[in-house]
């Protein structure tokens, strides 16, 4: 009987992964790898579980955080203590069956528990161990933990981020754990492609400080070409203007000047043909030394009409245009349907919930995980018994209070 062919939509299908990673970076990891159809355990402390689950919520103090559901859907919850000889060993057995391994413990924990990463792969020569740090698992800092917030600070990423007259601030997403999460889900299958060509495993590393500083490709290019320190330009382009967002009278719009054809094209849609050979803004050069007199000017002609108004103008004229919309606006644009980048999810509390989706597609479509993020301890019996846990030992293990399992899990 031949064999059925792979889906292209879940190229990951009959991989395994156990999570041991918490709140976002690492679960973003696991969270696109189940889409591209991974099996995502997470192996959760208890009480409590994923620091996540604790966050927020507004649906009530019972219900699970929307923002938990958001990234951990489709994953499987074994609840299991680590720090318990039978726990312990429980996971190790696992080891020997699964892929990949996530972790964003502080380095040297794992150690500490006896699972460093190393000591994994040679009990699973074949193991992918991939660890998400705050600082990076090498260096003088890379015992300390990390969060967001401090990474972004820390790189440089939050000095240029704001108005030039003001205070520097936060870029409004978690930057740094995102992209950490992104970073380790590429390192995982860069190892698993690896793999696949040589039977071996390897340890992969990526951390909140390298993810933040990737984003400063522009800035840092120029620091290091020059040794001037980049500033805050608010939405502009250190390198190109106009580029930025401008003032128009119901709200603000985007545009991208970004080379003198296209100059000539908005000077000629704002019917001002004499800022061409105002010696301010005729060349690139003389734009970006006088951005805030131009910026000035833009806001002055665009706040005359609406975003709409002008975005169809710049657009028949082959300009880059766009308003700036909020989540809302953005979330239910057809465009963005359009992507499935907004799903549809099982609830864990019940019912359907609106998820984003996988931001790969292929041939035009994908195939994100549905199913609900898991309570705490859901699958533990079900996925212990996948791995060979027999049901005298299943007694034991919770007779020692090794594991947890959620009594009333969903059908």
């Amino acid at each position: 009987m031949a064999e059925s062919m792979p889906d292209p939509l879940r190229p990951l299908e009959g991989m395994r992964v156990l999570e041991l990673s918490q709140i976002m970076a690492g679960p973003i990891c696991g969270l696109m790898l189940g889409d591209l159809g991974a099996e995502v355990i997470k192996i959760e402390k208890f009480p409590g579980g994923d620091d996540a689950r604790a966050f927020n919520s507004s649906g009530g103090a019972r219900e699970m955080p929307a923002s938990f559901q958001m990234i951990n859907r489709g994953k499987k919850s074994v609840a299991l203590d680590l720090k318990a000889p039978l726990g312990r060993e429980t996971l190790l057995r696992m080891l020997q069956q699964v892929d990949v391994v996530t972790e964003n413990y502080r380095p040297g924990v794992l150690a500490r528990l006896g699972l460093a990463p190393l000591d994994l792969i040679r009990i699973n020569p074949k193991l992918i161990v991939v660890s998400v740090s705050g600082y990076g698992s090498q260096g003088p800092l890379s015992s300390r933990g990390g969060f967001d917030l401090v990474l972004q600070a820390f790189s440089g990423l939050i000095s240029v981020t704001g108005e030039p007259d003001r205070a520097p601030v936060k870029p409004g997403v978690p930057t740094a754990d995102i992209n950490a999460g992104i970073l380790a889900a590429l390192g995982t299958l860069s190892a698993y492609i690896y793999r696949l060509r040589t039977g071996k495993g390897q340890w992969v590393q990526t951390s909140l400080l390298q993810a933040s500083i990737q984003q400063l490709y522009w800035q840092a290019a120029a620091f290091l070409a020059s040794g001037v320190l980049p500033t805050r330009l608010g939405t502009a382009h250190p390198l190109i203007a106009p580029y930025q967002t401008f003032c128009c009278s119901d709200g603000e719009l985007a545009i991208g000047g970004g080379n003198n054809t296209i100059w000539k094209k908005i000077v000629e849609v704002l019917n001002k043909p004499e800022w061409d050979q105002d010696p301010r803004f005729d060349s690139p050069k003389n734009r970006i030394g006088n951005r805030l007199a131009l910026e000035g000017l833009f806001n002055e002609v665009l706040g005359s009409h609406t975003r709409a108004y002008w975005e169809e103008k710049f657009l028949a004229a082959g300009v880059p245009a766009g308003p700036v919309q909020n989540v809302g606006e953005a979330l239910n644009h057809p465009q963005t349907h359009a992507l499935n980048m907004v799903i549809e999810a099982d609830n864990a509390n019940g019912g359907v919930m609106q998820s984003l989706g996988l931001p790969i597609l292929f041939n035009g479509a994908n195939h994100p995980a549905r199913e609900a993020a898991p309570m705490l301890g859901q699958h533990t019996r079900e996925v212990l018994r996948a791995f060979g846990v027999q049901p005298d030992e299943f007694a034991r293990l919770l007779q020692a209070q090794a594991c947890m399992e959620l009594r009333d899990a969903p059908a």
